[in-house]
């Protein structure tokens, strides 16, 4: 036998197998700093880099540039100083390699099984497809009291979703900018809809005379014969901004008429949040024609936006009322960790970002405070954060213990997230429907029914309790 062979085989081995652990070992890094740092935003499935259009290049060369200097105005950090460069490097072979050869149909094939019965800790369920024809981003969602639905996607499309699952575009939309975060938005009836056929948009607006900057705006419209009409812009967030992130923006009409409208920092935490000059990280509240309510808490304060009726905010795209006490309760994106759940009380402080449970992207500190006086903490927050959208409470018999139970929606960990609650107080929490896509909103019908609508892909879905 020729044991200098032998040794040369072995050692051969033996490096092979050194070769790749450290492979893996890089690869598992890679993936808990995606899924740490980016996942809230692209997926946790990296569903956002499939079949996508790269905006700013996909070879590896330009997404390592990417990553490393960020983009300020759409809300992508830099992690040049977080990462080092072989890190970088490493990350980008890893978003490369987890996405070659999949595809946004292959990705719906291993959502849920929804033939089956989903059993969870207090009901067990099924889930109808309404739709699953939805090929953008959807965003909003209403049910018209006919039964059908109406669903915005946020490149600009309003939709009619009838109860055979047929769509049926709405014509007379306000131009959108469809761009990262903005574009159509939410929508609502107006509580008079059967004699009024008014309904309210929310969507990115273009400067009138700067293309480069935008707003949120909320324009109201009537539904006539498959179309909009008499399209009013009746609310326009200032200032116009370049960035393309955090708009907000949800709407929500109370038991008594008024409208309210949730309005992000735009990306401007240290400029607008904690100012009452400004329409930007706040809680507005106006009549239904866009006048502002005489009771409104800074109606009187000099250089104060009237509008205004809640402030210290950072990305709400939550709003409900809560079945018994009426109470409006707010959800909003925290940074890194510190989503949180609110209840809203006129002119208080919400604290962003004087005060978070959470940090900036990249890892450092925003604050030392998680509390400060006069500023309101909140009822519930993640850390990390489950990047919370739409969410809505149950207020219907006919699921049983879940009534008056909170629902929210999670982009990052797709999944629907129910609050169990004991009146204002969140007892325990339980993950639904899990993988399921991108969560977007959660919403009940005319019918009491729990509704969910889920991008990636596009899907209108209803929770049958058994």
């Amino acid at each position: 036998m020729n044991f200098v062979k032998l040794d040369h085989f072995y050692v051969t081995i033996f490096s092979f197998l050194c070769l790749m652990n450290s492979y893996g070992q890089v690869k598992n890094t890679s993936a808990q700093q995606y899924k740490n740092h980016c996942s809230g935003c692209h997926g946790k499935d990296l569903s956002s880099f499939v079949e996508r259009k790269w905006i700013y290049g996909n070879s590896p060369e330009e997404i390592m540039n990417s990553i490393t200097i960020g983009n300020e105005n759409n809300g992508m950090p830099a992690y040049g100083k977080t990462f080092t460069k072989e890190e970088i490097k490493n990350l980008t072979d890893y978003i490369l390699t987890e996405i070659e050869g999949k595809t946004l149909q292959g990705l719906e094939a291993q959502n849920p099984d929804f033939q089956k019965i989903i059993i969870s800790d207090d009901l067990n369920f099924r889930v109808d497809v309404i739709s699953d024809q939805l090929n953008g981003i959807p965003w909003g969602m209403v049910q018209l009291p006919n039964g059908d639905f109406l669903v915005t996607e946020r490149d600009g499309k309003l939709y009619k979703i009838d109860t055979k699952g047929q769509l049926t575009t709405i014509s007379g939309v306000p131009k959108v900018v469809a761009k990262r975060q903005g574009g159509l938005l939410d929508i609502i009836l107006h509580p008079d809809f059967k004699k009024n056929n008014y309904l309210y948009l929310s969507y990115s607006k273009k400067h009138p005379n700067k293309s480069n900057k935008q707003t949120t705006a909320v324009c109201r419209a009537k539904l006539v014969d498959g179309q909009l009409i008499e399209c009013e812009d009746i609310f326009v967030a200032l200032p116009y901004r370049t960035t393309k992130h955090h708009y907000g923006s949800r709407l929500l009409f109370d038991t008594k008429g008024y409208l309210y409208i949730s309005i992000g920092d735009r990306g401007g935490r240290d400029k607008y949040p904690q100012k009452l000059d400004n329409f930007l990280g706040k809680i507005h509240r106006i009549h239904d024609d866009g006048s502002i309510p005489k009771d409104n808490p800074f109606v009187n304060k000099e250089g104060a936006i009237p509008s205004i009726y809640a402030y210290g905010i950072r990305n709400p795209q939550g709003l409900t009322i809560h079945p018994e006490t009426k109470e409006i309760w707010e959800g909003e994106h925290g940074p890194k960790g510190g989503d949180e759940v609110n209840i809203l009380a006129p002119g208080h402080n919400y604290g962003w970002p004087e005060i978070t449970y959470g940090i900036n992207y990249i890892g450092t500190r925003i604050t030392k405070y998680t509390e400060k006086e006069g500023m309101e903490q909140p009822i519930h927050y993640w850390v990390p954060s489950i990047a919370p959208c739409g969410m809505t409470f149950l207020s219907s018999d006919i699921y049983g213990t879940w009534k008056n139970d909170l629902f929210v929606s999670s982009l990052k960990f797709e999944y629907l997230h129910r609050l169990k609650m004991d009146g204002n107080k969140i007892i325990s929490e339980e993950k639904l429907l899990e993988d399921i896509g991108r969560v977007r909103h959660a919403y009940v019908g005319n019918d009491n029914f729990l509704y969910v609508l889920v991008e990636g892909p596009g899907r209108l879905l209803r929770i049958i309790p058994q």
